[in-house]
């Protein structure tokens, strides 16, 4: 550690119900993506477009909207 780091206490931001609760929602894009997929055949691309968007959705939200991107500068 640095000298200069302050030594304040790690900070939860959120509490462990509400963290279950995504965790669970996103699972639950992330299954149903995959799940998606057995109706996928080369006649019908629409499972592939839904996998991909559940996917997206799935990935994307935790890192943009629910994470700390902006964080960055922070002290």
């Amino acid at each position: 550690m640095s000298k200069n780091a302050p030594s304040a206490p790690i900070e939860n931001e959120n509490n462990l119900g509400t963290s279950i609760v995504l965790f669970l929602v996103m699972i639950v894009l992330f299954l149903g993506a995959i799940y998606s997929l057995s109706f996928l055949s080369l006649d019908n691309p629409w499972p592939m477009a839904v996998c991909l968007g559940l996917f997206a959705l799935a990935f994307w939200i935790p890192q943009t909207i629910l994470g700390r991107s902006d964080s960055a500068g922070e002290s």
